[in-house]
């Protein structure tokens, strides 16, 4: 029992809060009432009524809303950024020089910032021809040109067309730096908010530097010193008014104005440039009569297989290397890279001339192509059928789904769970929930191994591994090898539905070509400063390769993966001269077509398909992609000896194929050799599958070049018993209708006689 005197005070305690709470609500509200009367009288003596009140109300309102719009943009679309020292060089700030494995000067990445040309060096008509035609009053707006982008909305309404732009200089600056080039309202509010904001911060002179120097020209030059050495092969310094006129006219679309690439285009571009910097008074008419009947002409420039792509991931590379290796103070920096030039040039002429002669027919407009050592020294890449079209590197940074390429890391945790390629399993309908998935030739093939089953490509066998050990056993296995690629736990994961990049499914398969030792790709051999002092060696720095699956396994993966090319879906990835292993992979709709093998000497990803995930023409992974794998493999394989795999040893086949076919393997790798890559498949009959193992004329000109199947001599052998028999059958035919044109007439001869006797009696 509580005390009633307890009771009592807590009461009189509550009471007098209640009492406190009332009063204080009742002051509150009283003085706001008084408040609000006091204001309303005071408006009063303005006497605002009739139209002016409602012109006041209309400010007022307006006034209200757009400070709330306002707050609203400013919270919602401004975007991040970071305020820091080296904010401007974000991304760009080193001057990189690479060399290919043999020293020889390859590319540059980066600003120049070592001997970047000042501004006050560089020449007035280039200035002012780019003012012309980018902003021609960016010495007169705060960054965002109100008075220009008006103009440009009243000219494209008139038009009816996007023939002006609206956005200044800063504004462009804006996204080079910080933006990505989506076409968006976003973006654009960011683009402005981030040019005031550059323009609080940096002077004028300031902002048409960076300007300069960090857009992309084409060619792979970033800013005007590059485009100016690149095109013209001199310093921007010695720039005439002509040449001016057709680098300011790279700036709207280096792809389609870039002088090597389209001469035409690049003139009638820089005449548009030269007749606005006539408009504004920037030159006067003689300058513009003499620029116009002399253009300016660009030096001669080879390239069609220059490695921009494999440059691109090179230089991020070699940013990465340098700040774990603490060395961000060494701006200037020269690499040695793994490239290989001969086989960069082998895989870009390989896809190109695919894509060329069976583009149209497989509705394919792009390819990408990962090539490396087991160990992960890449030796070319190719991230996209045109760079100066586009410079995104589909095949280091495009997340493409791989089809049944990712199949091998199913079977991988199956091996390492405890199964054997020999292990029995069933290749007959599943089904997990309401997905039933089946095999492409809805056929079954009942009980079978699982050497078989990777072979042929059967859809339900990896869908009854991954039943039986668990889905999580399968990305596990995948990671142990490299794979980076996010792998969500659903079903259809064990089919390749998770999308993945070229580079790094090579990876994988290039783990299981090193033996089992994790492979890492990488481009990075040395960083040296100016001087020659080697900064960074990767054999003395990087930890070396661990050991992540049994070297057991690996070999019964990679024998199982053979199998894939000698009785599977990609037998015309066949070299013949050497083991080789790999996977074909098809996506649903025919949306992606891939092909991953590897010899003991490189492990190569090829992959075809459409930026816009619209469907190929049943393009498969044993058709294009593997026919381009062995094309660049026969090329890029200049030595032509058989190594051996772990689990795939060199056999007599081999070195039989080898000694048959000695002059035409050797014959194979010069830039003047077309092998199959540029030929057609008019006779192809394939239902789309990734079997790939049709006999078609492609088959039939592989069997006479390369004798693919038997010597020569047993061919021959063969060849001339198939004719003897087939002279004794005829012979015999022809023996046997004599006799029976003997026994016809003879017939006909008694029965005349018959005839002849009964009508005589």
């Amino acid at each position: 029992m509580i005390d009633n005197s307890i009771l009592r005070k807590l009461f009189q305690f509550f009471m007098k809060l209640d009492e406190l709470f009332s009063h204080h609500a009742f002051e509150l509200y009283d003085g706001l009432r008084r408040g609000w009367i006091a204001y309303s009288q005071f408006l009063m003596r303005f006497r605002v009524t009739g139209i002016k009140r409602v012109i006041v109300d209309l400010f007022d309102d307006a006034a209200t809303f757009g400070t709330v719009f306002a707050l609203g943009v400013i919270t919602v679309a401004l975007p991040t950024l970071n305020e820091t020292d080296d904010i401007w060089n974000s991304g760009r700030q080193y001057a990189v020089t690479f060399t290919d494995i043999n020293g020889e000067i390859i590319g540059k990445r980066g600003v120049l910032q070592d001997d970047a040309i000042p501004l006050e060096e560089v020449p007035p008509h280039l200035i002012k021809a780019v003012l012309a035609t980018e902003d021609v009053r960016f010495f007169q707006h705060f960054g965002v040109d109100v008075v220009g982008t008006f103009r440009a909305m009243i000219a494209n309404a008139k038009a009816q067309n996007v023939v002006q732009g609206g956005s200044t200089l800063t504004q462009q600056l804006a996204k080079n730096l910080f933006l990505s080039p989506e076409r968006s309202l976003r973006r654009k509010v960011h683009e402005a908010f981030l040019a005031l904001w550059i323009e609080a911060r940096l002077s004028k002179a300031e902002i048409l530097k960076l300007y300069l120097d960090r857009t992309y020209l084409g060619g792979g030059t970033y800013g005007m010193e590059a485009a100016t050495q690149f095109y013209f092969g001199k310093s921007v310094r010695d720039v005439n008014l002509p040449e001016a006129a057709i680098l300011a006219g790279l700036f709207k679309a280096p792809s389609s104005y870039a002088p090597h690439a389209n001469r035409e285009a690049a003139i009638g571009r820089a005449t548009v440039v030269l007749g606005r910097m006539l408009d504004v008074g920037y030159i006067t008419q003689g300058q513009f009569l003499d620029a116009t009947q002399n253009p300016a002409k660009a030096i001669e420039n080879d390239i069609f297989a220059s490695p921009n792509y494999f440059l691109d991931w090179a230089y991020k590379e070699t940013l990465a290397v340098m700040e774990e290796q603490n060395l961000t103070d060494d701006y200037v920096v020269e690499v040695k890279t793994t490239i290989d030039l001969a086989m960069q040039k082998a895989a870009k002429l390989e896809t190109t001339n695919m894509l060329k002669a069976e583009g149209e027919r497989y509705n394919a407009s792009q390819a990408a192509l990962v090539s490396m050592t087991p160990s992960g020294a890449v030796k070319a890449i190719v991230g996209g059928n045109n760079y100066e079209e586009s410079q995104f590197n589909r095949a280091t940074d495009a997340l493409r789904q791989p089809g049944s390429a990712f199949k091998p890391f199913v079977y991988l945790a199956a091996l390492l769970d405890g199964m054997t390629p020999e292990t029995s399993i069933v290749d007959a309908p599943i089904s997990i929930g309401r997905w039933s998935p089946r095999n492409y030739s809805h056929r079954y093939a009942g009980r079978t191994n699982l050497i078989t089953a990777l072979a042929k490509s059967y859809n339900t066998v990896p869908v009854r591994i991954m039943a039986q050990i668990g889905r999580k056993k399968i990305i596990e296995a995948a990671k142990r090898v490299g794979v980076q690629a996010e792998l969500l736990s659903v079903p259809s994961m064990v089919l390749g539905a998770n999308g993945m990049t070229v580079l790094d499914i090579t990876r994988g398969y290039a783990t299981f070509a090193n033996g089992g030792r994790l492979s890492n790709p990488h481009t990075v051999l040395e960083i040296r400063r100016t001087s020659g002092e080697i900064i960074y060696n990767r054999r003395r720095h990087a930890p070396p390769d661990r050991q992540v699956i049994p070297a057991s396994v690996a070999g019964d993966l990679t024998r199982m993966m053979g199998q894939v090319i000698k009785a599977g879906t990609a037998r015309r990835a066949d070299l013949g001269y050497t083991p080789a292993a790999g996977k074909t992979g098809t996506t649903q709709s025919y949306r992606d077509a891939w092909f991953v093998g590897f010899t003991g000497k490189y492990v190569t990803g090829v992959w075809y398909g459409n930026d816009d995930y619209t469907p190929t023409r049943r393009a498969t992974g044993g058709s294009i992609p593997a026919r381009t794998w062995k094309a660049y493999m026969l090329r890029a394989d200049r030595a032509k000896r058989p190594i051996s795999l772990i689990g795939l040893p060199a056999e007599e086949e081999h070195f039989a194929f080898l000694e048959n076919n000695r002059n035409t393997l050797d014959n194979i790798g010069g830039p003047e050799v077309e092998v199959a890559a540029v030929q057609t498949d008019e006779a192809i009959q394939t239902d789309g599958s990734d079997d790939g193992s049709g006999e078609d004329a492609v088959v039939n000109v592989l069997r006479d070049m390369f004798t693919l199947f038997k010597n020569e001599d047993s061919k021959l052998k063969v060849i001339k018993s198939n004719r003897a028999k087939k002279v004794r059958r005829s012979a015999r035919n022809r023996r046997a209708e004599k006799r029976r044109r003997r026994r016809g007439n003879v017939r006909k001869r008694n029965s005349q006689r018959l005839r002849q006797l009964l009508q005589s009696r």
